[in-house]
């Protein structure tokens, strides 16, 4: 079952992260639909230094400061695009970056887009994952409850004991606040970026 607006829409974007783990990040681009279980995320609040939304709002992020339960799609380095889900209300600014997933639906198709011919690592980092579910930043700004992209409660329950959380990675720039331990991820899963 799709998620509806009121997943996205509450104000604690660390309990969102955490409750994204297990649920499933649908694709259809195309019309043909790829998906994978979301087993890695990582939260950002305008409060902290490691947000996009830090220093206000921008072309670049102004997503961001809109109403939840929308995309947030940006270029990392010149060469990544990165998946984000926006949460809270408007000029509320928080986003949960999608760092990781377990390939399900339209694995073939996702080793396509990838390049390569073998199944394992093709979505176990954010810029890898965008690739293999064709997501660009055409996508930023749309709805989540859309036909294009869309994330899925499938009844998979992640049990607190299984989920490890630790520091954001690559953000070292934000001092302090990148000890703030808002990456989680399912333990022991082998799509986890390294």
């Amino acid at each position: 079952m799709k998620l509806n607006n009121s997943f996205y829409l509450r104000n604690n974007v660390t309990v969102i992260a955490r409750q994204l783990l297990g649920k499933i990040l649908v694709a259809n681009i195309e019309d043909q639909a790829v998906s994978g279980m979301i087993v890695e995320t990582e939260a950002y609040s305008e409060i902290e230094k490691g947000s996009h939304a830090y220093k206000g709002k921008t072309k670049r992020n102004e997503v961001m400061f809109g109403l939840g339960g929308v995309a947030y799609v940006y270029l990392c380095y010149g060469v990544h695009e990165m998946f984000n889900i926006v949460t809270n209300g408007v000029n509320k600014a928080e986003a949960i970056l999608v760092r990781a997933l377990q390939p399900m639906e339209g694995i073939d198709r996702m080793m396509k887009r990838r390049q390569v011919n073998s199944v394992k690592k093709i979505t176990s980092g954010p810029g890898k994952l965008t690739q293999a579910l064709g997501i660009d930043r055409n996508l930023n700004g749309i709805s989540l409850t859309s036909d294009k992209v869309w994330i899925e409660d499938r009844g998979i329950i992640i049990k607190s004991k299984g989920i490890v959380s630790t520091p954001r990675i690559g953000i070292d720039y934000a001092g302090k606040d990148a000890l703030l331990p808002w990456r989680f991820f399912i333990k022991g899963n082998e799509w986890v970026s390294k």
